[in-house]
This record gives structure tokens, sequence and C-alpha cells, in this order.
């Protein structure tokens, strides 16, 4: 249990879903998945891309000061969504808060360019460390905000946004801080990065008239179904109970797990299971009303997951749901984007179904556990209430 209150009184994302709180909550109540079937590199492949008129929003703050033009989408992104989750806090005027923003890919776009560029002419450019390294995101988030505390950056692979958010209650529990803006951005739609999942024979290769590219939560496919996305999501905490905060922080968990494979977790997620009951505390299992689940689209990620949540709910499963089988996996940013869904639906109690489960909606929705996991079984749940 949290020793303290810790509110969540601003967010905001970027995504194939949209940069606005209502434009996200149609995209939810469509009931159809939100990708788009482009080339990347020399082949099409099914991707979560930003909508044009978003891509067109980020490229006038790329020419919005000339600092920022050679800066990666990655960054951009975490720029353009941190402005208006401060906007929604009311923090404008403050520049005392923290913050930890991470990314799985980091600069991913920039460092395929520079890279060919080298070897094309065996020369670097001279901007080609700087704005590659990890530090750029939360470095130039500070800088654009102006902000005075610290800027910390990292990488745990795929549940890096969550991360930041344990980080961020850490700094408030410990009393160093009041205030912690924290997310994941990620912008991995380069040839190198989705060749990379095909390789691992991961990715989606349904083709372009498929109905579902992702099927994720689907426990019946055969194959995996991997589709990746670009987005950035950041979220305002702050210690204490705030009047009309999105939600409030109940519990926290994480966990590892040895490895059997560079990929893989155990068949029954024990990282998974031992970050949910360290989530849950106290609280019995009967008070969680739904599970926004990790669950990439692959067969054996999917089915681990599913297997860790009936080992720790054995009586009852929660409403289980998740959005990768309609805005993609965002990689470091999809722990945040799930914490989004998880806002819309105690905010509007609506449930949003995953098309592959049939279940029994829940009554009512007052706490929710929010799961992420990556590369090397680096669990982390987030139990949230209104």
């Amino acid at each position: 249990m949290l020793k303290d209150t810790i509110s969540i009184t601003g967010f905001s994302s970027i995504s194939a879903l949209g940069d606005s709180a209502n434009e996200v909550l149609e995209k939810y109540q469509n009931g159809t998945h939100s990708f788009s079937f482009s080339q990347i590199g020399e082949a099409p492949a099914w991707v979560g891309e930003l909508a044009e008129s978003k891509k067109k929003a980020v490229e006038r703050l790329r020419h919005s000061d000339s600092k920022y033009r050679n800066l990666d989408n990655s960054v951009l992104y975490a720029i353009h969504a941190a402005r208006k989750a401060v906007e929604m806090a009311g923090w404008e005027k403050d520049n005392e808060f923290g913050i930890n923003m991470g990314s799985s890919r980091g600069a991913t776009e920039l460092f395929e360019k520079h890279h060919k560029d080298f070897l094309d002419s065996g020369k670097s450019s001279p901007l080609s460390s700087p704005t590659t390294t990890l530090g750029n995101i939360s470095s130039w988030v500070a800088h654009d905000l102006n902000t005075k505390g610290p800027a910390i950056s990292h990488s745990i692979t795929c549940s890096t946004a969550l991360h930041a958010l344990l980080n961020g209650v850490a700094w408030l529990q410990s009393g160093l801080r009041k205030r912690f803006l924290v997310g994941g951005s990620e912008a991995p739609l380069t040839p190198f990065t989705v060749a990379q999942m095909q390789a691992l024979k991961l990715y989606s290769e349904a083709n372009k008239n498929t109905e579902y590219p992702c099927k994720a939560m689907d426990l019946k496919k055969t194959r995996n179904t991997m589709v990746l996305g670009e987005a950035a999501a950041i979220a305002c905490l702050e210690l204490g109970a705030v009047k009309n905060a999105l939600g409030t922080i109940k519990g926290i968990g994480y966990a590892t797990e040895p490895l059997n494979h560079n990929v893989s977790i155990s068949t029954e997620a024990k990282c998974f299971q031992d970050s949910m009951r360290m989530a849950l505390g106290n609280i019995p299992t009967e008070a969680i009303d739904s599970i926004i689940m990790h669950a990439p689209g692959t067969v054996k990620g999917d089915l681990a997951e599913f297997e860790a949540v009936r080992k720790v709910f054995p009586k009852r499963l929660p409403f289980l749901t998740n959005n990768k089988w309609k805005l993609g996996h965002t990689f470091g940013a999809s722990g945040l984007l799930s914490l989004e869904l998880a806002f819309i639906m105690l905010r509007e109690q609506e449930y949003f179904k995953n098309p592959f489960m049939e279940q029994e909606p829940p009554s009512q929705i007052r706490n929710i556990l929010i799961n992420a996991v990556g590369f090397g079984g680096n669990a982390v749940s987030i139990l949230i209430s209104k």
C-alpha cells in the first residue's frame, strides 16, 4: 500500500487514436481498429500511425524553433503531449516539477538515418550523437517546459512508461518533489524496427483486407499478430488527494523473472502474478472490476498473461480488455496508453470490450488494474480508481 495518496491531475497522448480526449473516446467507441496498411521500407505492413493532420501538427512543432528541427519524432511527440498534459493539470506557471520519460527504442528514425549516412560517406553528422541519445526525451521536454526539477530518462523496453510512473511515485513518496511528469514516447515505424519484429516472427502477416490485423487477447490464434504503433503518452502526478483528479493510484507492483529466451516470459507469467499481487496489497481480488492487459498480440505472450490473471483471480475474472488490437503496440509508451483507457472507463462508466473475448460487463467500474511487461520479463501493474 502507498503511504500517501497520489493523484493524476493531467494527461495527454498522441497516437493513431488522435491527440484529444474527444477523438480518443470516439475511436474507442467505434469498435474498429485504427491501423493503416502502409509502405514501410520495401514491403507494406499494418501499422498504427498518426493521422496526416497530427503529422502536420508535429511538423509545425518541429519548425517552431530552430533547435527542434533536427530532433527525432519520439522527442517531438513527447513535447507535443507534455504541453497538453501540463496545461490540463494547471502547471503552466510551475517549473519545479520533476520529469521521468522513457522510450524502448529511442531515436530510431534518426539513428537509422545517421548510420546510413555514415555507411555511405564514412563520416558522421555533428548532431548524430546528441540527437540519438536516450536522454533526449526528458531533456528536451524539460527545456521546452523550462523546468528546474530532475529530468530522468530510461529504457525498460515495453514497460518503460509504467516504470516512469513507478519512479515518479517513489520521488513523491520520498518527499523530494510534490509533482512529477511521467510518460513514454515511441516512433518505431521504420524499416529496420519493423524488420526486427518480423525476424522474430512476431509481426502480423495479415493482408490488407483483414478485419483485425492484430488479434491481441485472441487466445485461439495460432500465429503471432503484433502490429507496431507510434505514440507518446504523458501523465501529471501530484502528492495528495486533488479535487477533480482523473484518477488516484491505489497500488503499484513490479517484478522480474529469470529468462528462458530473449523475448519470452514463463507460460504462467510469474512476473505478472507477482506484480499484480503486489499492486493489490490487502485489497481483495473481488474489488477489481477490470484489468487492462498488456497482450501484444503474440500467441505465447497473450496466453501467458491470461494464465497469470487466472492464478491471481481464481474465483472470478475481472472484465479483461486492452487496446493493442486497435492502435498497435507502442513499445515504451504502451503502458500509459492503457492508463488513458482506464481513465476513460472510469469517467464514462463504459466498458470497451475486446472483440475476441466474450465476457459479462461489470455493473460499475471503480478499480482498474493495468499491466505492462517488456523483453526481459520486467512486469509492472498499477491499480487506479476514481
